[in-house]
């Protein structure tokens, strides 16, 4: 979706990385290479482990494939490992009919003696799910954040194996949005084979380091918080990706990025600065692609800790907080102001709500009948720069402004990404957060029971906000085949959330992707990814 889940350090040893490089890599004058300067470093590449965008574009989008995918650029549903599907006339059993000769990749350190099968889908998904399999808590502090947060752990009855190309699902209620949520990337499908092979040696962790998928791109190895090198995959069930050698180059930086992309050191490069929109606009040599994102940024309080239990307390703190300042200084016309934490352009959005009235003097009476005096906070800023969020620093800073205003004083901190991410899900955190999300399907559900069921406390719920009347309601929504009475149900969720306040929901923003004129095939994923599996480069 957006951040991540618990963290996990991944670390290579170089010399297995310079054998890697040289026995795979693809090098010759002849190959097509593409150089991506990205915004951050993978948390690792066992994408059901995390929940960032950044870590899935670098695992689950080259590497890994689903049993169903989205087609590129839009939120439509259609086959992947599995060429077809039934579902029962109650809805209660899902039959997924898988592709044959569907190849795992080779490389140094793992070669597949058999093609994908229904082994590798029931453990794919069995392992999130078990709390008794080996593979379940293989890295220390996993919570399993996607299938947790999307309610798989009560959703999902059975999984079994019908037969070598057959796996069948049964819940244990109907739910709308299931064939989307097996489509997004903590569903990818991974080997069983070398699983078992790392159980044996000991090895369980190089699961997350070295990952083996059927994925467009094969891994080469990864240079930490430097470089990502993939060769394509010539034994693609979808055929070889047309460009030989995929290399990301992570760049924190934004103007360091944008440099690189005018420089030609990379050909595509993400996220932009929204001050320099123009600019790439005007270059000759550049292509500017861009839409509005299906996302949101937030500040999410710790509802756990005191005085942020009191719900009167989080309603004047956002009254506090002057978001079309925030929107006008960060996104210069590339976003917008949020009021409800679902986006406009997804369905069930409820534009009938009132967004909190900028009011820093009714905000000053209410902390005060609150008995809140001389508070003191943190706010925490992301290190790195998301589509709903440019410049996290700034954002805290005018916050910290505002909060001024009202008696609250704000220290602004930081940590890298993954240790903020690990951080901010402590129960016992001091401070709001600074966050947001991309929908990963364009389902209601993907977001609002993500970032705020009572399943989600600890994890993706960074507000730890459980209330049990939105739960229910939530619960509820997913059952319902009829769109129209689901999206009632999500409209009456934004108004419980927006009374409630466990956010304050600050902005939605569009996504640009500046990349060079020799770059062809490159779509826009309204969901947030970046995929490259169909781009090609001209010499």
């Amino acid at each position: 979706m957006y951040f991540g889940n618990v963290r996990h350090s991944v670390k290579f040893v170089s010399t297995a990385l310079s054998v890697l490089f040289s026995l795979a890599f693809i090098t010759s004058v002849q190959a097509k290479t593409l150089v991506y300067c990205s915004e951050a470093s993978p948390e690792g590449f066992d994408p059901a482990l995390y929940s960032a965008n950044s870590t899935w574009d670098a695992s689950s989008k080259p590497v890994y494939n689903r049993l169903v995918e989205f087609r590129n650029g839009t939120t439509t549903v259609i086959p992947g490992l599995a060429e077809s599907w039934t579902i029962s006339e109650d809805h209660l059993t899902y039959t997924f009919k898988l592709r044959s000769n569907v190849k795992f990749h080779t490389t140094e350190y793992f070669t597949p003696s058999r093609n994908l099968n229904a082994d590798d889908v029931v453990f794919s998904l069995k392992r999130q799910l078990d709390k008794n399999e080996p593979w379940h808590d293989y890295i220390q502090g996993v919570t399993w954040d996607m299938s947790s947060g999307m309610g798989f752990t009560e959703l999902i009855k059975d999984i079994s194996k019908v037969d070598d190309l057959t796996v069948k699902i049964v819940l244990t209620a109907p739910s709308a949005p299931v064939l989307a949520n097996l489509a997004m990337d903590f569903a990818s499908i991974v080997s069983k084979e070398y699983a078992d092979q790392l159980r044996a040696e000991a090895k369980m962790s190089q699961f997350n380091e070295l990952p083996i998928g059927t994925g467009p791109f094969q891994f080469v190895n990864y240079q930490p918080d430097a470089t990502i090198r993939y060769i394509a995959n010539s034994d693609y069930w979808g055929g070889k990706p047309p460009i030989d050698n995929l290399i990301f180059s992570i760049t924190l930086d934004q103007s360091t990025r944008l440099q690189k992309l005018r420089a030609g050191e990379c050909q595509i490069a993400s996220y932009p600065a929204p001050a320099d929109v123009e600019m790439l606009k005007a270059d000759k040599d550049l292509t500017v692609l861009e839409e509005p994102g299906l996302n949101v940024a937030y500040l999410a309080y710790n509802t756990l800790v005191s005085p942020f239990d009191k719900v009167e307390v989080r309603q004047a703190l956002n009254m506090a907080i002057n978001k079309k300042a925030i929107v006008d200084a960060i996104f210069q016309g590339m976003g917008q102001v949020a009021k409800n934490p679902l986006p406009p352009a997804v369905w069930g959005y409820n534009d009938a709500i009132k967004d909190d009235v900028y009011d820093p003097v009714q905000a000053k009476l209410i902390l005060q009948k609150a008995g809140v005096k001389n508070l003191a906070m943190k706010v925490w800023a992301m290190p790195v720069s998301r589509p709903y969020m440019p410049n996290a620093r700034r954002t805290a800073e005018l916050i910290q402004a505002d909060f001024a205003q009202v008696g609250v004083s704000v220290e602004i901190v930081s940590y890298e990404w993954g240790e903020y991410l690990k951080k901010a899900r402590d129960r016992n955190r001091d401070g709001a957060v600074i966050l947001g999300g991309t929908s990963d399907n364009g389902d209601p559900d993907n977001l609002l029971s993500y970032f705020f069921s009572c399943s989600s406390v600890g994890g993706s719920n960074f507000s730890n906000w459980c209330y049990q009347p939105l739960d229910t309601l939530l619960q509820m929504a997913r059952t319902l085949s009829d769109q129209d009475e689901r999206a009632k149900l999500y409209e009456k969720a934004q108004v419980i959330i927006k009374e409630q306040a466990p956010i304050a929901s600050i902005d939605h923003s569009m996504v640009v992707m500046p990349m060079s004129k020799k770059v062809s095939g490159y779509v826009l994923d309204p969901l947030g990814s970046h995929r490259f599996d169909g781009v090609d480069i001209a010499e």
